[in-house]
């Protein structure tokens, strides 16, 4: 007999750490187990002032799935010794995806004002060539994310997904591939066949959900739970899904009202937000 209350199905819902950010990674772990959450994308911040390696057992510990690292990049700058600064920082990523057990780290590819973006872009594809090597030895994925292009100046050159896509293929290789959030790429009236796009090549590595509010009151900081803004969120999720992507629906939410919110409420709104725009 068919049960007339089916079990809610959280088997795809990750939760990163930046999105309840009052907590640190012991609390997150334990509260997100806690509360029934299958998978976390660890933000670096959190690992700070810890061995890497320790967190790692502990996440194992938890049961559940380390799904990210999030994050790398910001390889465009001005100068050699930048660039080599931020190629050396990536290197360091890597080790700690592989440390925690991430099997893909996150790129917020960065932009340097000063040079135009197609500069940035070379200096982008460049940078990641440079960690392909140390990514390969340690088999971690890195996802290229565009960022909407309010974030062009200073925070990524890559925009639209069609700008991922453009970098995947001067890159040409198989750990290379793109994050799509979709509160950075929503507008784009491409988005259906870029999303097709990256499923029939393979490259589909990570999907990451949230809300933008209208009218938003600021640019980083007012993110919101899937279904208090303007995007087709289950819309969106249905286009991945048609491309045969099984990972991880990532809730990616920067927004200062919900983390001077009780966070275990916040939590539990989390998982009613995603079970509602699935």
């Amino acid at each position: 007999m068919t049960s007339p209350h089916p079990i809610p199905d959280l088997s795809r819902l990750c939760v990163h750490t930046a999105t309840t950010k009052p907590w640190d990674i012991e609390t997150a772990m334990e509260r997100y187990a806690k509360a029934g959450i299958a998978g976390i994308t660890v933000w670096r911040d959190k690992l700070e002032g810890r061995d890497p390696e320790t967190v790692g057992r502990q996440l194992a510990d938890s049961g559940m799935e380390v799904v990210s690292l999030c994050r790398g990049g910001f390889f465009p700058a001005l100068t050699a010794q930048k660039r080599q600064e931020a190629i050396d920082d990536n290197r360091r990523a890597i080790e700690e995806a592989a440390s925690i057990g991430a099997p893909l780290i996150v790129l917020v590819c960065g932009a340097a004002t000063g040079q135009s973006l197609e500069d940035s872009r070379s200096q982008i594809v460049d940078g990641i060539a440079a960690v392909l090597p140390e990514a390969e030895s340690a088999g971690i994925k890195l996802a290229i994310e565009p960022l909407h292009p309010m974030y062009a100046d200073d925070r990524s050159a890559i925009n639209t997904m069609a700008q991922a896509h453009a970098a995947c293929d001067r890159l040409d290789h198989p750990l290379v591939g793109i994050a799509l959030d979709v509160y950075h790429v929503w507008w784009d009236d491409t988005l259906p066949d870029q999303i097709a796009k990256a499923g029939e090549l393979d490259r589909l590595f990570a999907f990451h959900i949230c809300d933008w509010m209208t009218p938003t009151s600021h640019l980083l900081t007012d993110r919101g739970l899937m279904g208090e803004g303007c995007i087709d969120v289950s819309g969106i999720r249905a286009m991945v899904k048609a491309t045969g992507f099984t990972g991880f629906n990532e809730v990616e939410i920067f927004s200062t009202r919900w983390w001077e919110s009780d966070q275990d409420e916040f939590l539990e709104k989390i998982k009613d937000a995603y079970l509602q725009h699935s």
